[in-house]
């Protein structure tokens, strides 16, 4: 079976810690002329590590959290269509600390995983929210990858994400869900989020007066509860417990939103295997 085109887009605002990891780990799997990246904001400077994308500068979209997220997924949702249209097979959308991963198990690279599955509008990864393990896990540095330095995270249904399009569909807001259309949650694929993995960049992040203007403050408090989580609680094993909310986000869904998965509100904590630790 020949391989899928596959682009990557994302949209950043300030965000070099997390888009060189990016431009590193999506460069590494799709190729870095198949990774699209917009900056929020013609004030921004496009760093030397972008060589090779396709990085483009535009109008900043929006003053505040609703309106700007919005505005970003309808923006990125049309430049997906557009490359879709342009020939690429698939399009993963995903902000600058998402990162779409097949388990090593398999011996497959994203390319080879996506290319031999079936999809008809969208897949999802099983969200992976890392967190840091307060007295066992240090500061996290740049010089190894992430996946040495933290080793817990959350199973929950915030970060499991339709990402990744086979035509054109409209994302919404943080790429949570495609409006109109269901999911379907991938085996052995997931989305490893690491937003939030470390107390230090939390709290230096609550001083940026560019996100607080925005009224980022209260979600970037409401999401350090994944650090309390992953301190306080007790970790399970990854691979029974992956499986159990594989299956449970599959069936289940809040009354409120049936093309989003749910977990009745489960708070499970797991290890994640020594095999990732070298991916991202």
């Amino acid at each position: 079976m020949a391989n899928k085109k596959i682009a990557a887009v994302t949209m950043v605002r300030n965000d070099d810690f997390y888009l060189r990891k990016w431009v590193e780990y999506y460069g590494a799997q799709l190729g870095k002329e198949n990774l699209y990246i917009y900056f929020d904001g013609t004030d921004q400077v496009i760093a030397p590590f972008c060589e090779g994308t396709y990085a483009e500068l535009v109008p900043k979209i929006g003053s505040q959290v609703v309106e700007a997220e919005k505005g970003r997924l309808s923006f990125l949702s049309g430049k997906a269509a557009d490359l879709l249209a342009g020939g690429y097979d698939l399009v993963i959308g995903v902000d600058a600390d998402e990162f779409i991963v097949v388990d090593p198990k398999l011996g497959l690279g994203l390319v080879e995983y996506l290319s031999s599955l079936k999809i008809r509008g969208s897949v999802s990864g099983l969200g992976v929210d890392f967190g840091q393990k307060l007295g066992e896990e240090p500061d996290i540095t740049e010089d190894k990858p992430f996946l040495q330095q933290r080793h817990y995270g959350q199973l929950g249904t915030r970060y499991t994400k339709p990402s990744i399009l086979a035509k054109p569909l409209r994302w919404g807001s943080g790429f949570h869900r495609i409006k109109g259309h269901n999911f379907h949650i991938a085996k052995d694929l997931y989305l490893f989020h690491f937003g939030y993995f470390d107390m230090k960049r939390l709290e230096d992040r609550f001083k940026d007066k560019d996100r607080l203007a925005q009224g980022w403050g209260k979600h970037m408090e409401k999401r350090s509860r994944t650090i309390r989580l992953v301190t306080d609680k007790k970790a399970r094993d990854f691979d029974k417990w992956t499986k159990i909310a594989r299956r449970c986000q599959t069936l289940v869904r809040p009354p409120y939103a049936l093309n989003k998965p749910a977990m009745f509100e489960a708070k499970i904590i797991v290890r994640i295997p020594d095999r990732f630790q070298n991916i991202v």
